[in-house]
């Protein structure tokens, strides 16, 4: 069944919203381990690192919440599921249980690279079918990389 009409034709509408899912599943699982390791961290610097692993959590919402109501636009059904997120997600896993300051930043820097690769990679796949797609996913990619910037001077 189709409820909204999308503005692009059916070849473009597919690459894009591949991107616009993988995109969503990346950022909602940056999120969810974001706020693990907020639960988690311990050591000397818990305070300044809990609170930016919050900001981390929130922009990460939001910006998924952005790709998926762009997905919708173009009459593509977002799926966020656990399972989903889960199997398809280019984000490592994390352990569970208490992780140092300085190991949660390391964590961090691996998560948001890998998160910001593939978004690069999505950029440069919905150039042509899609350049408002393209346009929310720099800005989403943009934050991501001021975060990654802000963890790996944490642990110079």
């Amino acid at each position: 069944m189709t409820v909204v009409k999308s503005p692009l034709a059916e070849p473009a509408r597919k690459t894009v919203g591949e991107a616009l899912q993988g995109a969503l599943v990346d950022l909602i699982d940056l999120s969810l381990l974001a706020k693990q390791v907020h639960w988690n961290v311990i050591g000397p610097r818990f305070r300044s690192v809990h609170l930016q692993l919050d900001e981390v959590v929130d922009s990460a919402r939001l910006a998924s919440d952005t790709v998926a109501e762009r997905a919708s636009a173009i009459s593509v059904t977002p799926d966020g599921r656990a399972g989903t997120v889960a199997k398809t997600s280019g984000i490592d896993t994390v352990t569970d249980g208490w992780v140092k300051d300085a190991e949660v930043v390391e964590i961090m820097v691996a998560a948001l690279d890998a998160c910001i690769t593939r978004m690069r990679e999505r950029i440069q796949t919905t150039a042509d079918p899609d350049p408002v797609t393209q346009d929310i996913l720099i800005g989403i990619t943009a934050d991501l990389e001021k975060f990654h910037w802000m963890f790996q001077a944490e642990n110079v």
